[in-house]
């Protein structure tokens, strides 16, 4: 199986990179047209998996002032790659994103059937842009090749990455005390190995069951880590005081991709306590 990742120098990328090494990672950028069409020519890959996209360094906040960049990655690029792949019937995976939610949705938990109802910053419009366009034809089973859009939310590992929710939260003074959805990579990638292997079609909410706040985890992270680690709480409420901006906190429901790849993710509370002990 010849595999082709985007965005393969970034987080989430290069563990996929690792995932398959003999995958091929193109130095493209997505939103052009003529350089993705040449290296799907050129490869002839059976998979595509889209890893590129913005989300901003240090934070979202970053894409308030880089909007057009933004909006090319996160918008722009998804949609080359779907007239691209269909063109040639190349079965693809897109990285997209649960930020364009907001609440639990009466502690049920947004499905993958609920409409997207957060459109509070421009990295979440971005991604629900696209997201909107590909849930239409992910969902068609006719649609050629075939696409697999998996929603991550503020992914997290046992490593020190920079990138890595663990490593964020845990230099931040004040943290939020609010329960979301979180997925952790190393359940996230044997479920992507799976639903790659049966070519699963559609769209997937790629997150570990059981919400947790930030502030639980930097709770534990003292108790397991570093107790002399010291961090204040930080409402919702008082989010505007050190975020420019709004920021998505939600839950989604996990049932379907547990049920499509046999519960491969763990609970929020498991997951964090795993990584964690890596931290020790």
């Amino acid at each position: 199986m010849t595999v082709l990742v985007f965005g393969a120098r970034g987080y989430l990328g290069g563990a996929v990179k690792a995932l398959y090494p003999g995958a091929l990672a193109p130095s493209v950028d997505i939103a052009d047209s003529a350089a993705v069409c040449a290296a799907l020519d050129q490869y002839k890959p059976d998979v595509v998996i889209n890893a590129a996209g913005k989300t901003g360094r240090p934070n979202v906040d970053w894409c308030e002032d880089h909007k057009l960049e933004t909006l090319s990655s996160n918008t722009l690029g998804p949609l080359v790659l779907l007239k691209a792949c269909a063109e040639r019937s190349i079965y693809w995976v897109h990285f997209g994103s649960g930020c364009i939610y907001a609440g639990d949705n009466g502690g049920a938990g947004f499905t993958e059937e609920d409409t997207p109802n957060f459109m509070g910053s421009t990295y979440s419009r971005t991604k629900s842009w696209a997201d909107g366009a590909l849930r239409e034809f992910a969902q068609d089973p006719s649609h050629p090749g075939g696409i697999l859009l998996l929603r991550l939310r503020m992914p997290f590992e046992g490593t020190k990455s920079p990138r890595n929710l663990l490593t964020k939260i845990s230099g931040y003074a004040r943290v939020l005390d609010t329960p979301n959805s979180l997925t952790y990579l190393p359940d996230f990638f044997r479920a992507l190995s799976i639903l790659v292997e049966k070519r699963a079609k559609g769209v997937f909410n790629a997150v570990n069951p059981g919400p947790i706040s930030p502030y639980a985890i930097m709770e534990r992270y003292r108790e397991i880590v570093d107790p002399s680690h010291q961090f204040e709480r930080l409402t919702l409420g008082d989010l505007p005081q050190v975020a420019r901006a709004v920021r998505s906190n939600c839950v989604l429901n996990s049932s379907k991709i547990q049920r499509e790849t046999g519960n491969v993710f763990r609970t929020g509370e498991e997951a964090v306590e795993e990584a964690l002990e890596m931290l020790r």
